[in-house]
């Protein structure tokens, strides 16, 4: 088996829903961001053979297809989109390794993509074809409605269950917001952002306090472990997008920088308490991988909301102090399809910054209790 290597990995900014990028359909919001990481990769539009896309909310077809024909990739590559909810972007990712992996590739050009501004209304049509006058929000991810929350509910059930508090909720999302903005200002995110016409970096990141987060809004939990407009990461627009290869297409480009796919492993938890399900695939990853996760320099885990984003870092055990460490959704948003890429290429770029043979790792979760893990090594230079 070849392994499979990062070589570029580019994102758009993150922008909250109704906002610089909404005018933006999929396709146009992920073209840009193809064309850039081609770029970096010094690959070819022609040596590419799969564009693999991740998205959550979409009116069908396949919008892979229509991303990767704006981007001006041949008419003869052919592209897939994936759905997974908010791990699509790393399922995308690691799927791709694996068709590199198995010999079925070459270059894989893999990521998600999402417009929240732009989501169609979906309307459901029952038994007797009469369609719904109200649309409906998600679709059901479980056959149990008694076991299948609301991504807010469950959270705050999560919050309970593990005595996470509000005040520990509100300080993880300042610290988030703080490292994002000390990126941001450092310049440390311009070398994995896309800038656009409509936007140059990430619009949502602020100075927040304690004291701002225990006043937002709430959003639901008991009195004292609540989840409040500040600890839960915005819906948000974007794409993110890496470039896979082969080692014989590897030697062949030379980078300054990648990184090798060391692994990836999905799982399911139960489906009432989905924020757990990085845990649960993070687990499974290290026992194939044989890996002790304390060896590890850097980890992505998805902020969707502040409550989940502890108790992963609680149950793994792992540092907070090596955890998006340049800030995570809750400064960012959460552009569903797009939010596993987001991890995987903050994650690339976060390992350039260490010497080769560092590990990190990204990890995230989805409604109806999935997760995704996916582990990274970095090349020499």
């Amino acid at each position: 088996m070849s392994a499979a290597w990062m070589i570029a990995a580019r994102r758009s900014p993150v922008v909250p829903r109704g906002g610089a990028l909404a005018a933006l359909d999929v396709d146009a919001l992920a073209a840009p961001v193809i064309r850039a990481t081609l770029v970096d990769a010094d690959v070819s539009a022609a040596d590419v053979d799969e564009v693999i896309l991740g998205i959550g909310l979409y009116g069908g077809g396949n919008p892979a297809r229509r991303a990767a024909l704006l981007a001006g990739l041949g008419e003869e590559t052919p592209a897939l989109t994936l759905d997974r909810q908010c791990c699509s972007g790393l399922d995308a990712i690691a799927l791709g390794a694996r068709l590199i992996e198995s010999g079925a590739a070459d270059c894989v050009l893999a990521g998600g993509v999402e417009s929240y501004s732009r989501a169609p209304e979906r309307h459901a049509v029952d038994a007797a074809g009469a369609v719904s006058s109200t649309p409906y929000v998600r679709p059901p991810f479980t056959p149990w409605p008694d076991r299948d929350p609301e991504m807010t509910e469950a959270a705050a059930a999560l919050a309970v269950h593990l005595g996470i508090s509000a005040n520990r909720q509100a300080d993880w999302a300042v610290e988030s917001h703080l490292r994002a903005l000390a990126a941001d200002r450092a310049g440390a995110l311009s070398p994995e952002l896309v800038k656009m016409p409509e936007a140059a970096r990430d619009a949502y990141m602020r100075a927040l306090t304690p004291r701002t987060c225990m006043r937002s809004r709430l959003l639901a939990g008991a009195e004292g472990f609540e989840v409040r407009a500040a600890t839960a990461a915005v819906s948000a627009d974007a794409a993110a997008m890496v470039c896979l290869v082969s080692e014989r297409l590897l030697s062949r480009l030379a980078p300054g920088f990648c990184c090798r796919i060391e692994g990836a492993a999905s799982a399911g938890c139960d489906p009432a308490l989905p924020g757990l399900a990085p845990v649960a695939a993070t687990r499974k990853l290290a026992a194939r991988e044989g890996l002790d996760l304390e060896t590890l320099q850097v980890f992505e885990v998805m902020e969707a909301y502040a409550a989940q984003a502890i108790a992963c870092v609680d149950a793994l055990g792992l540092d907070p102090d090596r955890v998006s460490r340049s800030g995570g959704a809750l400064a960012r948003g959460h552009p569903i399809g797009a939010s596993g890429a987001i991890l995987a290429v903050r994650l690339f770029h976060e390992l350039h910054g260490e010497q080769a043979g560092a590990r990190g790792l990204a990890a995230i979760a989805s409604a109806g209790g999935l997760g995704t893990a996916l582990l990274l090594q970095r090349g020499a230079a």
